[in-house]
């Protein structure tokens, strides 16, 4: 068992990584919504950093844009500009004009339809008469896309409704026809049977975004009832290269093993392979947004542009005309821009197209980051226990760095599109539960040195002795600290009325809510010696407010000591032993702290003159008849705080005198009147004592009963009356400094 144990605790790090491996790998299996979205948002990051260099000027966009609106009048225009926009660029020798625009309905402004509608308005037949004899806008517009190499669009839809379509010229297929990925359609909008008649090429225009909107891929072929039709950029460039029917290859005829059966591989067209995804998307490597070349429109149709500069514009070039004005509807995001017209993406891909520049995630992507997500993930499991937190965390950003710069160079040097994300999010995963594995594993071995030694040590060293086991040798610092030394009053005369166990009970009842104020000013409790309890401040850890929080930590003891008198039940079946006081002696100093003891049993604690001292002022409490006394060092620190110089003494022990202070409260008490009237009146008992006054003393002292008697300290009075009564009646020696020499502790 212990064995077991053994292994579970050197291997269960390891083990916990490969788990976390093994669920990112199902995770790269699933591919959920979010971490698709973390793919795109990296590949669209290469497309920003590293757009497609502007290749050959192959293609141009004519603009209806808001300045052709303003000046032509609102959308849709009359079929007459258009066919003169026709006319024109193909004159000018435009390849192809590609309209991303579906002349689906005749033309509103034709007077063959102006007059259809006076007529039913009731005022006859005279325009009936006119349209006969003039062409119908249509018919223009059809004649125009007779004369000229023109693709007009149309948009599809999953319904069924409009009539059939027939390409221009078919698909060959080299496979099975892909309906289980490619998108298929029943319904279509289409051109007027004229228009469409009249065109050289026909192709669909619909686009769909990803899940966050933005367009990334164009589709270059769909399924219309079973039938695979082009899209308007491929048909496009089949007719500016003259070529015949496109091809488009399937997984299960062009030898591709990897996609399921039936997915889409490849469109070829005029020689050229245009990797597609298995549902016949190419990737788009979009430009720099200031490298498409867009024409406005309403120079061209209005004559503004010269055909000279026409011709330079469009000569030899596939024409796309479209619209970016808002009011068209037909704006799109991609990667690079956002809310741009539609008509960029489909010259985008054209462009793409004749330039032989693709994109492409192949079909061997998932499998190598299938491999990198196993190779490094399983290898920083194995070996990150052993390198620890910090080499494991360089090693795993090496990693992250090795695969993100793969994947870039990926993209710039092959235009291949490969997901660094499961691999560094294997990497990532894994340090983190690793880690955490690590922590929680020593985590344990902390709380079982708690455990066995927190009833023994103080919880501040037992923490420092976990987290640093040399701790544990013999030695200690010199620090400018502050000490608490508190003792019960009369502890004696309190055993009497308990049993052993009942004492015992009374002094936890007793010392928890006073050692639970010490813990909440920031003391270390080094020890309790019976009814006695030493504390400091600085140490182990720095307390920059160390006389502040000793001070008021004092003054709590004093008021909480009321309060269990005022509310604590019997202890053991005895009574509370009534009035319980005690004494607390304050000092600063240097002391040295550190481990102590002998080498087969240690203990946190402090040694010096400022621990002895502070002991000895604990004592002297009793005599002065006041709760808490601070020495000099101290109560130079705690200016705000109401202090009364009581003494010059020198106490057992010590050679050195020491100016003593009782502590009788906060801020709030130095600035009430009762206590700016005792000090005065303490000063000036203090000044003829040590000035031999005794007339003067005695005087104040009989004029101040009630001062001392509002905080309390009637003793200390008392004890100036006594000192000052006798030394009138047996004067001291000449050379008397007014040092008091304590003779008990």
């Amino acid at each position: 068992m212990a064995a077991h144990y053994a292994r579970l605790k050197r291997f269960g790090p390891a083990l916990a990584g490969v788990a976390t491996l093994a669920f990112i790998v199902l995770l790269q299996f699933a591919d959920p919504a979010p971490l698709q979205r973390v793919r795109m948002q990296v590949f669209d990051f290469y497309q920003i950093a590293s757009p497609r260099l502007a290749a050959e000027d192959r293609v141009t966009i004519v603009d209806i844009d808001e300045d052709s609106i303003a000046r032509l009048g609102q959308w849709p225009w009359p079929r007459t500009d258009l066919a003169e926009l026709t006319r024109r660029l193909g004159n000018a020798g435009a390849v192809v004009i590609a309209y991303d625009i579906v002349f689906s309905e005749p033309d509103r402004t034709s007077i063959s339809q102006v007059a259809t509608r006076y007529e039913r308005l009731g005022y006859g037949n005279t325009l009936a008469d006119l349209a006969a004899k003039v062409p119908d806008n249509d018919a223009l517009l059809a004649e125009s896309f007779a004369k000229a190499p023109v693709v007009t669009g149309f948009f599809l839809d999953r319904n069924k409704r409009g009539r059939n379509f027939e390409p221009k010229t078919g698909f060959t297929l080299h496979g099975s026809l892909p309906t289980a990925k490619v998108n298929s359609y029943e319904g279509a909008l289409l051109p007027l049977p004229g228009l469409e008649a009249a065109a050289t090429g026909n192709g669909f225009v619909s686009l769909e975004g990803d899940a966050d909107g933005l367009v990334r891929r164009v589709p270059l072929v769909a399924i219309h009832r079973d039938k695979l039709i082009p899209a308007l950029s491929l048909e496009a460039v089949r007719i500016a290269r003259s070529a015949g029917s496109p091809s488009l290859m399937t997984s299960d005829g062009s030898g591709e093993t990897a996609s399921a059966p039936g997915s889409a591989v490849a469109v070829r067209i005029g020689g050229v392979e245009v990797p597609v995804t298995d549902r016949g998307e190419m990737w788009v490597h979009f430009p720099p947004p200031e490298s498409q070349r867009m024409l406005p429109a309403w120079p061209i149709i209005t004559g503004a542009m010269s055909d000279d500069d026409l011709a330079k514009a469009v000569r030899g070039k596939i024409v796309f005309v479209g619209g970016s004005a808002a009011g068209l509807q037909d704006l799109v995001s991609t990667p690079t821009q956002k809310l741009i017209a539609g008509v960029t993406v489909h010259a985008a891909a054209a462009e793409q197209m004749l330039g032989g520049d693709f994109l492409e995630r192949p079909d061997w992507a998932f499998g190598l980051e299938l491999v990198l997500t196993l190779l490094l993930g399983g290898s920083l499991a194995l070996v990150l226990p052993r390198l620890g937190a910090a080499w494991g965390a360089l090693s795993a950003l090496l990693g992250i760095a090795a695969v993100a710069a793969g994947s870039w160079a990926a993209f710039t040097q092959a235009s291949y599109l490969l997901d660094p994300t499961y691999p560094i999010l294997s990497l990532v995963m894994v340090y983190i539960v690793q880690t955490v594995a690590v922590f929680y594993r020593e985590e344990r071995q902390r709380r079982y040195i708690h455990s066995a030694f927190d009833r023994y040590l103080s919880p501040e060293m037992v923490r420092r002795i976990a987290a640093d086991p040399d701790k544990l040798e013999l030695g200690g610092e010199e620090r400018e600290m502050t000490v608490l030394m508190c003792d019960i009053r009369g502890f004696s005369r309190i055993s009497e009325g308990y049993s052993p166990k009942a004492l015992i009970s009374f002094l936890i009842d007793f010392l928890t809510p006073l050692s639970d104020i010490l813990l909440a000013r920031k003391a270390t409790i080094d020890k309790y010696i019976g009814d006695a309890v030493l504390a400091f401040w600085n140490a182990p850890l720095d307390d920059p407010d160390q006389h502040e929080n000793a001070a008021r930590a004092a003054l709590e003891m004093i008021a909480n000591t009321a309060e269990l008198n005022r509310t604590m039940p019997a202890v053991e079946g005895a009574a509370w032993p009534g009035n319980v006081r005690i004494g607390i002696g304050l000092n600063s100093g240097v002391c040295c702290v550190g481990n102590m003891g002998s080498r087969q049993r240690l203990s946190y604690t402090l040694i010096g003159d400022t621990v002895n001292l502070a002991s000895r002022l604990e004592g002297l409490t009793k005599q002065y008849g006041v709760p808490i006394i601070a020495g000099y060092a101290l109560a130079e620190h705690l200016t705000e705080f109401a202090l009364l110089e009581i003494d010059y003494v020198r106490v057992v022990g010590r050679d050195a005198p020491e100016r003593i202070f009782a502590l009788l409260g906060d801020e709030l008490v130095r600035g009430q009147p009762d206590f700016e009237r005792l000090a005065r009146v303490h000063g000036s008992i203090i000044a003829a004592y040590r000035e031999q006054r005794w007339d003067d003393g005695l005087a104040a002292i009989n004029r101040s009963a009630a001062d001392y008697a509002a905080f309390e300290i009637g003793g200390l009075r008392n004890l100036y009356l006594d000192r000052i009564t006798a030394l009138r009646t047996d004067p001291p020696a000449d050379d008397w400094d007014g040092i008091f020499v304590a003779t008990l502790k």
